[in-house]
């Protein structure tokens, strides 16, 4: 079975994915990797259900730090900027290229994220950031199937039902809040 470093952002938009991995002979093992999410309860909350969700499959967690000061730093001068604008490209350039890294120490070619499950984030944002990673780090690959397809958009809803998540409504950051 093939391995594969999944970077997940919150249960909901990881568990058509997880599913959909696990039905097709493909091992996600999963990231939680997301020093955007403020305050620092919402990143626990989401952190705690995707890790409890994981668990309960019997699938590995990787826990990665929580630093959002770093990511205030790396996005310092791009706050005003607008939904799917410079901000959110150096975002997932931040967190993708640390799934890269992670990926290449645990020895698994290919990466992922969940968030290309999502409607909201500019997929060509998000593919531009995983091919970027996957170049400068050694012996990674971006997977960059569109998890938007294969009916798993439909699929997150009925699973979000089913497992009572939490539905977040925002991407974590304190910049996207809706006033």
């Amino acid at each position: 079975m093939e391995q594969v470093l999944l970077h997940c952002c919150c249960a909901p938009c990881s568990a058509p994915i997880i599913e959909w991995m696990c039905n097709n002979e493909v091992e996600p093992i999963l990231f939680f990797f997301n020093p955007n999410i403020y305050p620092k309860d919402e990143y626990l909350k989401r952190k705690k259900e995707c890790m409890s969700y994981a668990l309960s499959l019997g699938l590995r967690f990787i826990d990665g730090d929580y630093d959002h000061k770093y990511w205030l730093e790396k996005v310092k001068g791009l706050e005003a900027e607008p939904e799917r604008g410079k901000r959110c490209s150096q975002c997932f350039t931040i967190r993708l290229e640390i799934t890269a890294i992670l990926a290449s120490k645990l020895q698994i070619e290919k990466f992922s994220t969940t968030l290309l499950g999502s409607r909201w984030k500019s997929r060509e944002q998000i593919l531009n950031a995983g091919n970027t990673a996957a170049l400068s780090v050694n012996n990674t690959e971006f997977w960059d199937k569109d998890w938007r397809r294969g009916g798993l958009t439909e699929r997150r809803k009925i699973l979000l039902l089913e497992n009572n998540f939490y539905n977040q409504q925002y991407c974590g950051c304190e910049f996207s809040i809706r006033k």
